[in-house]
């Protein structure tokens, strides 16, 4: 039997090249009998990725300024996406899920623009990706916006690369003359050195540099031996090796008003709750209403009911445990207020640029009253943690990236007890239209792209903390009750709520006698899995051994930059 990694080569190939091809009739035959032995056999293979869309057409965004019109221009360079490529090299192992990595070059570049590098991606997700073109429009003749490299340094190449490979592949860092940087890698299948204008360098002051802790360069990570390529938004990058993002124009390239309502109707995420969740979310309204109450260091036993609109809530100021909310006094309204008031949930909407304002980030915080007691496996024992990982007033939330060139939605981040991971749209599921699902998890209300069980901890291969996600009638569809509480590139746009500068607790600060929880779980282990049990509590983080309640959504490291991870 033909391998299908080999079909599939030769496919992709021939459809790279076919318009300019002359068949032999034995030619034409083997054609044939390839499409024949592909489609009826196996699923190809990476090479032949298919080129993802989503679900439905983009909607026509309202009118105003810059955003969605194709064409981003920086006051002397004019930049836009590619999005069609001529394959380079690829492995056809290795990497995510085996699969191999394609490293691609744009086709089809408007008239008068430059390519500004190569664009990578593992084989394991359908094509979905982009390149940034530029065209210098400044007309300054003695120092132009854009100009060619003066020469390259190669950085890698793939000659020892010890994997099953298309030919070899070497990666190019061009090199910008003084007063300009490069914004991107060049990929080729020789050893020779590109043409300079393959490539464009761009004027050191239309850039800058790169957060490299930003978790948009983490949207896949490809490690070949020696390499580590990551995504960017305009091609790939190379670790520890510097290159330049572009400066955007905020005021040209950011959405409007009426077009962030279109973007929250189009792309606002579905959320499923697990079907065993009690605790689900609320507004922050209904929480203050439902006798939440805010309390002050030193006056504990007075607290103060919230004012609706949180007007009674200190101001800024900073996280200094001088205050902090929690839930009402009366048991059945506490215990009514912690199971939250999915019906009339809302969820809050923060937009902001990134990457100088070439894309737009939506962050979707959601409010649960409540987050409860952790859950654990260990090996193929399931128990509850008791009340470890309990703590009032929860904020979780994802983060849509938009490209601001067309409105398209690029990718999705889902937050993880601290830390979180970037889904490409390519491989999200979704609900209606354009809409993305989100999966949260029991009781902790992480979120996820895809369904299951996630065993979070370093006891070992099947022990750890749980994070279960499934599908339920629980449904929250976080555009219906949408509200924008901050567009700080547009000033005065947006009036913040009074809550949201509340830069204190959402919850109570409680040590529990962690011995005495741990004693309790014990007592049904014997041997080997008592002292697996053991290192897996050593391994866990302390916000899980004492209720601490968190702070709101300003006081997160990623309010105000990229999401970190």
């Amino acid at each position: 039997m033909i391998e299908k990694s080999i079909i599939s080569h030769f496919l992709f190939t021939k459809s790279l090249s076919f318009e300019n091809m002359h068949h032999s009739p034995i030619t034409s035959i083997l054609i044939s009998l390839f499409f024949i032995l592909s489609f009826n056999g196996p699923t190809m293979a990476a090479d032949s990725q298919d080129t993802f869309q989503l679900p439905s057409p983009l909607p026509k965004w309202p009118p105003g300024g810059g955003f969605a019109s194709g064409t981003i221009d920086l006051g002397g360079i004019q930049v836009r996406q590619v999005t069609t490529f001529r394959k380079i090299w690829a492995t056809n192992a290795g990497g995510p899920d085996n699969l191999g990595t394609t490293f691609y070059d744009p086709t089809a570049i408007p008239q008068g623009f430059t390519s500004l590098g190569s664009y990578a991606q593992p084989n394991n997700i359908p094509l979905f990706g982009h390149v940034l073109v530029a065209k210098d429009t400044s007309k300054n003749i003695s120092k132009p916006t854009l100009t060619t490299p003066i020469d390259y340094t190669l950085v890698w190449s793939s000659e020892s690369l010890d994997v099953e490979k298309d030919g070899e592949g070497y990666v190019w860092l061009p090199t910008a003359p003084d007063g300009y940087r490069s914004v991107g890698y060049i990929i080729t299948d020789s050893s020779v050195k590109p043409a300079l204008d393959r490539v464009g360098c761009v004027r050191a002051d239309f850039t800058d540099t790169p957060n490299t802790t930003a978790s948009l360069e983490k949207l896949y990570d490809i490690d070949l031996d020696g390499l580590n390529v990551y995504g960017s938004l305009g091609g790939f990058r190379v670790r520890n090796r510097n290159v330049g993002n572009l400066k955007s124009n905020l005021s040209d390239s950011m959405p409007n008003l009426n077009q962030i309502e279109a973007l929250i109707q189009a792309y606002s995420p579905v959320i499923y709750f697990h079907p065993d969740e009690p605790f689900l979310p609320s507004s922050v309204d209904w929480f203050f209403q439902n006798g939440a109450l805010l309390y002050h260091k030193g006056n504990e036993s007075k607290p103060d009911p919230i004012q609706r609109n949180g007007s009674n809530l200190p101001q800024g100021g900073s996280n200094d445990d001088t205050y902090w909310l929690d839930l009402p006094l009366d048991g059945s309204s506490k215990d009514r207020v912690k199971k939250g008031d999915l019906q009339n949930a809302s969820a809050y909407f923060h937009v902001k640029p990134v990457s100088g304002g070439l894309f737009t980030d939506i962050a979707i915080w959601v409010f649960y009253p409540f987050n409860g007691g952790a859950r654990a496996k260990v090996e193929f024992i399931n128990m509850s943690l008791g009340k470890l990982g309990e703590h009032v007033g929860d904020w979780e939330h994802v983060t849509l990236r938009i490209s601001n060139f067309n409105g398209e939605l690029n990718s999705v981040f889902f937050s993880q007890h601290g830390w979180g991971k970037w889904v490409s749209a390519s491989g999200l599921e979704y609900h209606t239209g354009n809409k993305p699902i989100v999966y949260a998890s029991l009781h902790g209300h992480a979120s996820y792209p895809k369904p299951g069980c996630v065993l979070i901890g370093s006891g070992g291969v099947d022990i750890g903390v749980r994070d279960d996600t499934d599908k339920s009638d629980k449904v929250m569809d976080t555009g219906v009750r949408a509200v924008v509480v901050a567009t700080e590139y547009m000033a005065g746009a947006v009036v913040e709520p009074l809550w949201l500068n509340y830069e204190r607790k959402w919850g109570p600060k409680i040590d529990y006698d962690v011995e005495k929880e741990i004693k309790k779980m014990k007592r049904v282990m014997i041997g080997k899995l008592k002292k697996a049990f053991e290192r897996f509590v050593e391994s866990l983080p302390n916000e899980m051994l004492g209720e601490d309640g968190p702070t709101g959504p300003k006081v997160k490291v990623s309010w105000s930059g990229d999401e970190c991870v």
